[in-house]
C-alpha cells in the first residue's frame, strides 16, 4: 500500500509538546527521540529501559495532555509507518478476508481511507479518528457502531518485563470499552497491529469489472442511520458510510482542522460512565442509558466422583448487577455546562459544537484545560453522583 510521504517535523530537544499534541498545550521534554522504523522503535525503547530514565511514548498526540512544565525525561516519538497485506498460507485469513499489518506510527485515518479505496471493510466507521495505529488497541478505539476489537487480529508488542518482542492475540488483550490490558498496566510498546478486514471482491475482479458491486457495511448506530437516511441494520457502500461519518465528526469538531479551534482538543475528554442498572434508575428518566451485555456465568459442575468423595455441591456464581453505559455529554449539559462555556480569562473552553470536548481557543495553557476539566467533574458529581473519568492520558496534571 502506497501512502503520501510524511514530512518530518522540525523537532528536537526543547520542542514544546504543545507542537506535538492536538490539544496544543504542554511544555518541553528533556529529550526527544524519533523512531522512524520498526527497528528504531525497538532499539530506542530498549535503550530507554536500560537507562532507567523517565520516558513517555507519543504517537499522533491526539490522546495526550502534558503539563505546562513539560515532561521530565525522554519522549519517544513513534513515527514508523507503512501497511502491508499478509499473504502467506499461515496468515489465518479465510476466503473474503484480508489480513493487514500496520506499523504503529502510521496515521490512522490515512489507513482507513486506503482500506476504503481498496474495498476492504471493517474500519470505515472509525474514519476521522486522529492519532496513530499503535494507539488504537490501547484504548480499543470505537465510534458509530464499530470497535477495533471487532477486526483486531493481534499486535506485535515489545514487552518491558520480558525485554523482547512478542505477538499477542487480540483475545488476550482484554479489550473493553476504551480499555485494554495495556491501559491497565501491561508495560511496553505496540510495534505493529494486524487487522482482519473483509473483502467482497479481489483486486483481479475489481480490475476486470469496473461495475463490480461496491463493498457494503451494516449500519449499526442510530445517529449514523439517520444521517444516511436508512434503517438500523441496513447495508450501505463503505465509501458512503465513511463520508457520512466524516461529516458527522466534523459537525462536532472531531475532525482535525487547524483553522477551527473546536478541533484543538483531544477529542472526547471524558469517557461515558458505566454504572449499575440500579444506580441508573436514580437518574432522571430522560438520561440516556445503553445496556451492556453481561458475560455468561461459567457453569457449575460437580462430578459424580466428587459427590461420592464427599465434595460439596458447586453452586453457580452469583449473577452480577446488570450494567449500563451513560452519556457523559448528557450529564455535562444537564449539570449546567453548556457548549462554549469557559471560565473568565481562560484560554480553554467547552467546544461550541459538542459538550464532551475541551478545546484550546488559542493560547490556552495545560492548567487552563485541567481547571475546566475539574469544574466539569465537580458539577456532574454534585448533580448526579457520577464521577467522570478523563479519556486522554494526563502527564503532570491532576483532576
Amino acid at each position: 500500500m502506497n501512502y503520501p510521504d510524511i514530512v518530518p517535523e522540525p523537532i528536537g530537544d526543547g520542542t514544546p509538546l504543545s507542537e506535538l499534541t492536538t490539544m496544543r498545550v504542554g511544555g518541553p521534554a528533556e529529550r526527544l527521540i524519533v523512531a522512524r522504523s520498526r527497528e528504531d522503535l525497538v532499539a530506542h525503547a530498549l535503550e530507554l529501559w536500560r537507562s532507567d530514565e523517565p520516558w513517555m511514548l507519543l504517537g499522533g498526540g491526539s490522546n495526550t495532555v502534558v503539563s505546562d512544565e513539560g515532561f521530565p525525561g525522554a519522549v519517544l516519538l513513534v513515527r514508523n509507518t507503512g501497511a502491508a497485506r499478509i499473504t502467506d498460507e499461515a496468515d489465518g485469513s479465510a476466503p473474503g478476508e484480508v489480513r493487514l499489518r500496520v506499523q504503529a506510527g502510521h496515521d490512522w485515518d490515512l489507513l482507513v481511507a486506503a482500506c476504503v479505496d481498496r474495498g476492504w471493510a471493517g474500519i470505515e466507521a472509525l474514519s476521522g479518528i486522529p492519532g496513530s495505529a499503535g494507539a488504537a488497541p490501547i484504548q480499543n478505539i470505537g465510534a458509530y457502531g464499530q470497535e477495533l476489537a471487532q477486526v483486531l487480529h493481534s499486535i506485535e508488542f515489545l514487552d518491558l518485563e520480558r525485554g523482547e518482542v512478542r505477538r499477542i492475540p487480540a483475545a488476550e488483550l482484554e479489550l473493553g470499552y476504551r480499555d485494554s490490558i495495556i491501559k491497565q498496566g501491561l508495560e511496553g510498546v505496540v510495534v505493529s497491529i494486524d487487522l482482519m478486514l473483509s473483502e467482497e471482491f479481489d483486486e483481479a475482479t475489481r480490475g476486470a469489472h469496473a461495475e463490480a458491486p461496491a463493498p457494503t457495511a451494516e449500519v449499526s448506530y442510530a445517529q449514523l442511520a439517520q444521517a444516511l437516511g436508512v434503517e438500523l441494520g441496513d447495508r450501505v457502500p463503505i465509501r458512503q458510510l465513511r463520508d457520512s461519518v466524516l461529516r458527522l465528526r466534523a459537525s462536532k469538531g472531531m475532525v482535525l482542522d487547524p483553522s477551527d479551534h473546536d478541533t484543538w482538543s483531544s477529542g472526547s475528554f471524558f469517557t461515558n460512565p458505566i454504572v449499575t442498572e440500579a444506580f441508573a434508575r436514580t437518574l432522571p428518566a430522560d438520561a440516556p442509558r445503553f445496556p451492556i451485555a453481561a458475560e455468561e456465568p461459567a457453569p457449575a459442575v460437580t462430578t459424580l466422583e466428587e459427590l461420592a468423595a464427599g465434595a460439596p455441591l458447586r453452586l453457580p456464581e452469583p449473577v452480577a448487577d446488570p450494567m449500563v453505559k451513560l452519556s457523559a455529554a448528557w450529564l455535562i449539559e444537564h449539570a449546567g455546562i453548556e457548549r462554549g462555556y469557559r471560565l473568565p480569562g481562560s484560554g480553554a473552553a467547552i467546544s461550541s459544537k459538542h459538550t464532551l470536548a475541551i478545546t484550546n481557543r488559542g493560547g490556552a495553557s495545560a492548567s487552563d484545560v485541567a481547571e475546566l476539566a475539574r469544574l466539569v467533574v465537580q458539577r456532574v458529581q454534585q448533580e448526579f453522583g457520577v464521577i467522570l473519568a478523563p479519556e486522554p492520558n494526563l502527564y503532570g496534571l491532576e483532576l
